[in-house]
């Protein structure tokens, strides 16, 4: 098999809402056309009867034209979704490189988000050492920021 990482997906409540916070915060950029599908090929391929699904793909910062994508659909019909946890099984978060966590922590917050826990300093085994926190964007999905120093 010879593999490439390509997309990320990401459902959203509103989907032109969660795609413009990570737009304003984390600099994603659109990667037109915008989706708008449904049929008896979606229907078989997501096994639910009836579904119709709105979104776009936008290009995650720092990897060029060709780098890979944060996917955000909106379903109808939609499913509940559990509250977010950091040990919840299954895909945890998506982690950001930013110059400053306590300055993007704080932009975060200012654009819906909520804090998870607190802004912690680990030195690895190499004597690197990162300064993170996880935070959550406006729908509840955990977002890690991480600033690294030798």
């Amino acid at each position: 098999m010879n593999a490439r990482y390509v997309h990320t997906n990401l459902i959203a409540k509103d989907w032109r809402k969660l795609a413009d916070f990570y737009q304003k915060l984390f600099g994603c950029t659109p990667v037109p056309p915008e989706r708008d599908l449904s049929g008896s090929n979606m229907d078989a391929g997501t096994g639910i009867k009836g579904m119709h699904v709105h979104g776009m793909h936008l290009r995650l910062p720092g990897y060029g034209e060709d780098g890979p994508t944060l996917e955000i659909f909106s379903y109808d019909p939609p499913a509940e979704k559990p509250s977010p946890v950091v040990n919840h099984p299954g895909f945890g978060h998506l982690a950001f490189s930013v110059d400053n966590v306590e300055s993007a922590q704080q932009s975060v917050l200012e654009a819906g988000g909520k804090a998870v826990g607190e802004i912690v300093t680990v030195q690895i085994a190499t004597g690197a050492k990162v300064t993170w926190c996880y935070v959550t964007d406006p729908e509840g999905n955990i977002i890690e920021l991480q600033s690294w120093k030798a």
